[in-house]
């Protein structure tokens, strides 16, 4: 058996960062930007009121109360037709352009309408205001010329945003690599279909499109392979042309049919690897860069049982995707939790993963998902899964995260034990999760 660290290393080594590409702003959500960019216009682009109210001249409302003649209105995405001169006021709402004379806003809720004999309309401004008061200036977000985000931001929905209102419509990034999914076995039946002897549901592909998905992959299905030399071997020369990384779950271990090993062996020659990790679940493990039409690609075989299929990807795949989408974090977040009860196992010369659920002491609601928010501190609990053999999904699909058990006894109740935190909803609350 190898480490687990040997085995990351030669995978991280090969899973080289997708070099950079321009793309329109709709085709960049999820990757990452490969260069600063850089805003094209002032934000805002003009002077605008920060709230409803009445554009004014600051200094016409010293001594307030006073009244105001109103010269017209200003709505969002129009202009007044002339000036604000002295003594005079426009009403104007949140976001319009300030008008030419006026250097203030007084907000309508210290305001009211003048009573007047004449047709003209007029307002009583009730407190006075300084220059400059409730004016969002030009520029006062972000300039022309400046770094709206810089290089290593992925990005999401609230940078698309930055990015629209800076005038940028293109930005240079690391594209989501595209990630390949192959089951192999004769043995798997698409789901929604009745199972004949001997015949399981494929539960593997479709949690490996998510997982890739999940850890801002494109996931791309290339089905189901059956037992088959020259098929499989068919399908992987097809799929090298148009994906950036390929999985392939099944068939990596020692049986009479493991025809992933003989198929990679031959595609692949001498570079590729048959790892035995010193690991529990997800021992059995392969690994081989093939050549495709455009760049190398790496080609991961994970075990087929599903548990280890998810564990192998946790700790192999997800960090090399990432790495390759030019992700800073690459990694899961990690906490220290105390066990709910013992997390026992032998000495075998293995580091263990256990499913576990993860309790805190701080509900979510109160600290907005994120450790220490509020200057709560967080004392987290994992409570084991039922059913921990390497076949039981189940338990995968209830754990919060992965608590590493290194060689040896095992960890007692009340014992601290160090859990990846797989949950992506709860991940989601630490700061720097990827």
């Amino acid at each position: 058996m190898i480490p687990l660290e040997e085995a990351q290393a030669l995978v991280l080594g090969a899973s080289t960062r997708l070099e950079p590409r321009t793309f329109a702003l709709a085709d960049a959500l999820g990757c990452v930007l490969a260069a600063p960019a850089v805003a094209k216009v002032d934000v805002p682009p003009f002077a605008n009121s920060a709230m409803d109210g009445y554009a004014l001249r600051a200094v016409d409302t010293k001594g307030a109360p006073v009244t105001l003649q109103v010269v017209g209105r200003v709505l969002a995405g129009a202009t007044l037709s002339g000036e604000v001169g002295p003594g005079q006021a426009a009403r104007i709402m949140t976001g319009a352009p300030v008008p030419p004379g006026a250097d203030a806003v007084a907000m309508i809720e210290r305001t009211r309408a003048a009573e007047v004999a004449s047709g003209d309309e007029r307002v009583v401004i009730e407190a006075p205001v300084e220059p400059g008061e409730n004016v969002r200036p030009p520029g006062g977000d972000v300039r022309a010329g400046d770094e709206v985000l810089g290089s290593g931001r992925e990005v999401g929905p609230t940078q698309l945003a930055a990015l629209v209102s800076a005038g940028c419509s293109a930005v240079e990034v690391h594209p989501r690599p595209r990630v390949g999914v192959i089951s192999t076995g004769d043995e798997l039946v698409e789901p929604g279909r009745p199972l004949g002897p001997a015949q399981i549901y494929d539960s593997n592909r479709p949690m490996l499109l998510a997982l890739v998905a999940e850890a801002g992959g494109r996931a791309v299905d290339l089905g189901r392979a059956a037992d088959d030399e020259d098929a499989l071997a068919g399908r992987i020369a097809d799929a090298l042309g148009r994906v950036d990384v390929l999985l392939l779950s099944g068939g990596v271990s020692v049986g009479d049919v493991d025809v992933v090993r003989i198929v990679l062996e031959r595609l692949g020659g001498a570079a590729t690897r048959w790892m035995q990790i010193a690991i529990r679940p997800a021992k059995p493990f392969s690994f081989t860069v093939l050549s495709g039409p455009e760049r190398p690609v790496p080609v991961f075989g994970l075990p087929g049982n599903p548990v280890s299929s998810a564990v192998s990807f946790e700790l192999l795949v997800r960090p090399a995707l990432r790495a390759m989408g030019g992700h800073r974090v690459t990694t899961r977040p990690r906490v220290t939790a105390r066990a709910a009860a013992p997390l026992r196992r032998r000495p075998d010369g293995r580091t263990h993963f256990v499913r576990v659920e993860l309790v805190s002491d701080v509900p979510l609601a109160a600290s907005c998902g994120h450790a220490g928010a509020h200057g709560l501190a967080r004392t987290w609990t994992a409570r084991p899964c039922p059913g921990q053999g390497s076949h039981q999904i189940r338990s995968m699909g209830l754990a919060d995260g992965l608590a590493v058990l290194a060689d040896g006894d095992g960890v007692e109740t009340g014992e601290e034990v160090e859990v990846i935190v797989t949950n992506s909803a709860l991940a989601a609350g630490f700061a720097g999760t990827p």
